[in-house]
């Protein structure tokens, strides 16, 4: 089986989507997925058939103080969707659905 993972920046600040975060996946310190947001804050096929295991989730918002926002994830077989909440003083995230 194999894993998936899309994703979505919203700018809680703002009370909207962040369009045009670049978003970076690596496994083992390699590079092996990258995307920006679409208008709608949206990655929605960040990466696809890719094998479970341990990744490094980047982002790298649009906020003054956070220039970039590292998340580490272990990914099991299926989809997965982890959104990024992001203000210029604070951020959070979550496995979505």
């Amino acid at each position: 089986m194999t894993a998936s993972l899309s994703t979505h920046v919203l700018d809680t600040a703002a009370g909207r989507p962040a369009p045009g975060v670049r978003v970076e996946l690596y496994r083992a310190g390699e590079l092996v997925a990258q995307g920006d947001t679409d208008a709608d804050g949206r990655v929605r096929d960040l990466a696809d058939g890719i094998e479970p295991g341990a990744y490094e989730l980047v982002f790298h918002p649009p906020s003054r103080f956070f220039r970039r926002v590292a998340l580490e994830v272990v990914l099991e077989s299926g989809h997965h969707h982890v959104p990024l909440l992001v203000s210029p003083y604070g951020c959070a995230s979550y496995r979505g659905s």
